[in-house]
């Protein structure tokens, strides 16, 4: 449940802030973290770098304590964005303290389903592509395929996919945040980022 946090400016009745957002993909070191230095540079970028807290996670431990891939990292650096990253696993407890969970394909979605405690927790669960344009008119693939599996094509592919996603994700956490729409638009131009957000 969402309280009301009166000492940050912007923050509306019974919306608590920090705002959560969380990205999940399978292991955390390709999609999720990439999705989060995006997310948290566009956040930054619109002002509310005080007002939301960014984190990413994997359904599964494999790479628990793993920096991010060095593709990821390769093609994030070389689109601007700079970020620090230990891979980790989503814990069902999160779920709680979570405003948005963001898988970053269908798989994770049922994953995370599966996963949430109870309706109300699995109503914060959306997926990252949901959010692209034209996802509504059923003209976009909402899944952002692995790719780790290959080589550095599909991981600028998988950057492209989440930058055209972003924006659509911001304005639905401005909106929760009560401020107006803003045109933060385009993808790339990274900015530095702040930490991981503490769980």
């Amino acid at each position: 449940m969402r309280t009301s946090d009166p000492g940050i400016p912007g923050a509306p009745d019974g919306v608590r802030t920090p705002y959560r957002v969380c990205f999940v993909c399978t292991g955390n070191i390709c999609r999720s973290p990439m999705a989060e230095a995006v997310f948290r540079a566009h956040a930054e970028r619109a002002g509310l770098a005080e007002l939301v807290e960014v984190s990413s996670a994997g359904t599964g431990g494999w790479h628990a304590g793993d920096g991010a891939d060095s593709r990821t990292v390769a093609v994030l650096t070389a689109a601007g964005y700079v970020h620090e990253h230990v891979a980790r696993q989503f814990r069902r407890d999160w779920f709680e303290r979570l405003d948005l969970v963001i898988a970053l394909d269908e798989g994770h979605l049922r994953d995370l389903r599966r996963l949430a405690p109870g309706p109300g927790h699995a109503r914060k669960i959306r997926l990252l592509r949901s959010y692209a344009p034209g996802a509504g008119a059923g003209s976009c693939d909402l899944d952002v395929p692995d790719p780790y599996y290959g080589g550095p094509e599909g991981f600028e592919e998988c950057l492209a996919l989440v930058e055209e996603a972003v924006p659509g994700l911001l304005e639905e956490v401005r909106a929760a945040l009560g401020g107006p729409p803003a045109g933060d638009g385009g993808a790339g131009g990274g900015r530095t980022g702040g930490g991981a957000a503490l769980l």
